[in-house]
């Protein structure tokens, strides 16, 4: 969740040279090729191994790169940019640990516990204090990017669904790179209909900011970090705990955001702001507590 907080920051620095869909592609083209390399090095690890897909299984890691990222990340990329501030866009893309128990509920049948619904309820009061109060530059701005951000968490959320169902002989890597593949014979049709043509004029804007660095290193921590290493280790964690306990975590992305704006940005950090970050934490604990009770 820490890099999925930067994540956003990223995107708003990546976007002023590269076009949505194009910085899609080459974040994704890059995290394909490093995770293909990594898993052929460490073949035989149980995280990082790269095992062969069986036929049986190739549906659901399709239907998994269609949820997140192609749809996911269309849909997200777009949302920053019907924003202003990543903070509005944040507090709209944290409500995930919302809808997470109702899909796990009807998809999985979950068990959602007294103390799971509590922590939840409380994290996202927490969540919604620490981005929203005290705003005074709140705008939501043009109602499409409401609708594109829920659409983006339906996605996230129906895919931690698609991980669930996915053989448990696959190790981490191996889903996120089956998944990511598929998702980029996707990505490859949708961009050359619409910003292929554009190819050489962010060529151009590419090697005008070289001297900047910042949209560049951006785009790198967006393949390396958000697109591989988070998604390994957010697909080992909903496989070991659930979906709707794994999901409560991305709460803890609104806190990180803070943070880092506060170091980045110097933007100020008031009482209210501490307030939202210790409910989302209690929260946090709460909704974990019951479910880790009964397992023992």
């Amino acid at each position: 969740m820490l890099i999925w907080a930067g994540a956003g920051i990223a995107v708003k620095e990546a976007l002023h040279v590269f076009p949505p869909l194009t910085l899609i592609v080459v974040r994704f083209t890059i995290a394909v090729l490093l995770m293909l390399a990594l898993g052929l090095v460490f073949r035989k690890n149980e995280i990082l191994g790269l095992q062969l897909a069986d036929k049986q299984d190739i549906p659901l890691f399709i239907l998994g790169g269609l949820f997140q990222p192609f749809l996911y990340f269309i849909f997200e990329t777009y949302t920053y940019q019907s924003f202003d501030s990543p903070t509005i866009a944040e507090a709209l893309l944290s409500t995930q640990p919302v809808l997470a128990p109702i899909f796990a509920l009807v998809l999985l049948r979950e068990k959602i516990t007294r103390n799971n619904i509590i922590g939840i309820l409380l994290s996202t009061v927490g969540m919604l204090i620490l981005l929203l109060v005290g705003s005074n530059n709140f705008a939501l701005g043009n109602p499409w990017g409401v609708l594109l951000a829920f659409l983006t968490v339906s996605m996230s959320v129906s895919y931690s669904i698609v991980l669930r169902r996915i053989p448990s002989r696959y190790s981490p890597l191996s889903i996120v790179f089956y998944v990511q593949a598929f998702a980029l014979c996707m990505f490859y049709p949708l961009w050359g209909f619409t910003e292929a043509g554009q190819l050489l004029h962010t060529l151009h804007s590419t090697l005008y900011t070289l001297h900047q660095a910042t949209p560049l290193l951006a785009v790198l921590y967006l393949a390396i970090f958000a697109s591989v290493a988070a998604f390994v280790l957010f697909c080992y964690t909903v496989r070991k705990i659930g979906v709707t306990r794994a999901n409560v975590f991305n709460n803890v992305r609104a806190v990180f955001t803070a943070i880092l704006m506060w170091i980045i940005f110097g933007e100020i950090l008031p009482i209210w702001k501490l307030v939202g970050i210790f409910l989302i934490i209690v929260g946090l604990f709460i909704s974990q507590r019951y479910e880790k009770y009964n397992n023992n």
